[in-house]
């Protein structure tokens, strides 16, 4: 793996981190992440808490609920309640509160913030990848300093079976839109980094604006698939563009599960999203 996170990677895949994971020093962590927009975050997710969110994906998965969920959002059945929602599932409700996590995104972002979505999918080895994008957002206000991260959980870890993540360091500098730099398809392009060697339970916090593709397995045959779920936050101050017509939905789910236990008051409040204007794909 090639990184200039400014983070150590050579962490167990199996240490388990029941306390928040030191990062040596918070000022330059977030110093590197306003630069270069990403941190890799070898083991970060405790192997427990992995082993119970592995089958919760497969679930989804084969249950057809990420295909019902989707159809909630941009197909027939948009504006309707999806039978189960990512968060309703046990071990991704703790994912998204993961206190580690919350520690850390409380430093890069600089305050208190608020959850936009989460998706979870495994990815089969005959996947094609997906292009170069953004994930970025907009919030009312136009104001690029509020920013939005998106944290990217590789259950399985990545390795060079499973394709890899490439990211542009410092393109959320730059203001374009997410399909900027679609056609160029996933190839390889100058100053990029590749992320495709991490171990088991491993995270990548990345500002949702950097500009990144998902490479495809080298092959469809022999390759492994990719546990993945991603969750994204939004730094509070002004509103944000809600992706999923059911968001309201969701954040009261969020809080009738008492997700977070009262600690971020913030981050199931709707006060800070626009209203759902158009349908977005996944």
């Amino acid at each position: 793996m090639r990184s200039s996170s400014g983070i150590d990677e050579t962490e167990s895949a199996g240490e388990a981190h029941s306390e928040p994971v030191e990062y040596g020093d918070v000022i330059e962590a977030r110093k590197s992440f306003e630069e270069l927009g990403y941190l890799v975050l070898p083991g970060f997710l405790p192997p427990a808490l992995v082993d119970r969110l592995v089958p919760e994906v497969d679930r989804w998965m084969d249950e057809g609920l990420r295909a019902r969920s989707i159809a909630c959002s941009t197909g027939t059945a948009a504006g309707a309640h999806p039978p189960v929602l990512e968060l309703e599932l046990p071990a991704h409700g703790e994912l998204l509160v993961h206190p580690p996590l919350m520690s850390l995104l409380t430093e890069v972002m600089g305050g208190p913030f608020v959850h936009h979505h989460m998706h979870s999918q495994r990815q089969g080895a005959g996947d094609t990848g997906k292009p170069w994008h953004h994930d970025n957002e907009p919030n009312d206000l136009g104001d690029r300093s509020l920013v939005m991260v998106h944290a990217l959980h590789y259950l399985g870890g990545l390795n060079e079976t499973m394709g890899s993540l490439a990211v542009l360091p410092g393109s959320h500098h730059e203001e374009s839109a997410k399909d900027f730099r679609a056609g160029l398809g996933t190839a390889e392009q100058p100053g990029e980094e590749v992320i495709d060697r991490l171990p088991r339970g491993s995270t990548v916090l990345i500002n949702s604006a950097v500009f990144h593709a998902r490479r495809p397995a080298p092959s469809p045959v022999t390759g492994q698939d990719r546990y993945f779920v991603d969750a994204s936050y939004c730094r509070t101050g002004a509103r944000w563009r809600p992706v999923k017509p059911y968001w309201r939905y969701m954040l009261a789910r969020a809080e009738e599960l008492g997700l977070g236990g009262g600690q971020w008051p913030e981050l199931f409040s709707e006060r800070h999203f626009t209203e759902f204007q158009e349908v977005v794909g996944r």
